[in-house]
């Protein structure tokens, strides 16, 4: 099969479009026809190598995180995926003609979206779901910030914050207001512009999914006892705040990615996707979506 192969730690150019091995399959496992997959930030940082202190990788790798494609087959023991089923999933090596993914992570694909629009949903959207549910965890009528708003965790972050009752302010660039007002969160907030930072007060918590700088500015809006939730890890300078901190890296989950992409389907809340390119344009891909140009997320089709 065709495969994105990643040799050593560097720029896109590290990452080379040829043949290798079909990846085998355990008992409890899915051999999957890789129909489309996406890049996410974890993607460049594991190739640039400014992940590497957190997540080991043995060369050559193949990376990727979202799959969507149809079952090839199935372990002895992986029951309920029938020969040409359209699925989904968070996995690994997803930068391929065909993936291997455990059965309990397999999710279908609702009939409603196409391969294209599911390899977009895993990864960001599970993310921004465990922002909400296991590190902020609002009550219903709290007031909760989420950070980079438009983003894929973002967008699903306010999304679920809100099926939960929460009111939910859409943390986004000054530029970027007019654009957040369609998340249908309850306001909108320039979080590059102190004076509006400044207006903040007794938030129960934050869903941040910038870090840096901008959190930092942002921690002394949280109430004594609110919650920081993290997908960055613990921001410098949180410590000297009455402040809990929750960070955390997403697990995988079928059951909650399948509702979240009827969600999608139901068009409660979108992830947008700036366009589609093949495997095989994988370098140019990389420095595109690095750049953060592409107003969406970059699809990848073999």
């Amino acid at each position: 099969m065709k495969a994105v192969l990643l040799y050593a730690y560097g720029d896109p150019a590290q990452l080379r479009y040829e043949e290798t091995g079909m990846p085998k399959y355990g008992d409890n496992e899915v051999l999957v026809k890789v129909h489309a997959t996406s890049i996410n930030p974890i993607d460049w940082k594991i190739r640039s190598g400014a992940a590497k202190s957190r997540i080991l990788i043995a060369f050559p790798a193949i990376l990727g995180r979202d799959l969507s494609g149809e079952v090839v087959v199935t372990g002895s023991t992986a029951k309920g995926f029938p020969k040409g089923m359209r699925v989904m999933a968070l996995t690994n090596g997803t930068y391929a003609e065909y993936a291997v993914a455990k059965a309990d992570v397999l999710a279908p694909i609702p009939d409603a979206l196409n391969f294209e629009q599911a390899a977009a949903l895993p990864l960001v959207t599970l993310t921004g779901a465990q922002l909400i549910e296991r590190a902020v965890k609002p009550k219903a009528g709290q007031t909760v910030l989420v950070t980079g708003a438009l983003g894929g965790v973002g967008r699903t972050a306010v999304h679920v914050a809100r099926k939960h009752g929460a009111r939910v302010l859409a943390g986004v660039r000054a530029k970027e207001k007019e654009e957040a007002l369609k998340l249908g969160a309850e306001g909108v907030v320039a979080i590059d512009s102190e004076d509006e930072i400044s207006h903040l007060r007794d938030l129960d918590g934050i869903a941040d999914t910038v870090g840096g700088t901008t959190i930092q500015r942002l921690l002394k809006a949280i109430r004594r006892g609110g919650v920081l939730g993290s997908v960055l890890g613990e921001p410098e300078g949180a410590g000297k705040y009455d402040i809990h901190v929750e960070a955390f890296m997403v697990q995988p989950g079928a059951a909650r990615l399948y509702q979240l992409a009827e969600d999608v389907a139901r068009h409660e809340f979108s992830i947008p996707i700036a366009g589609t390119m093949k495997l095989e344009e994988i370098q140019e891909a990389h420095r595109l979506a690095e750049e953060g140009k592409p107003g969406g997320k970059i699809v990848l089709v073999p």
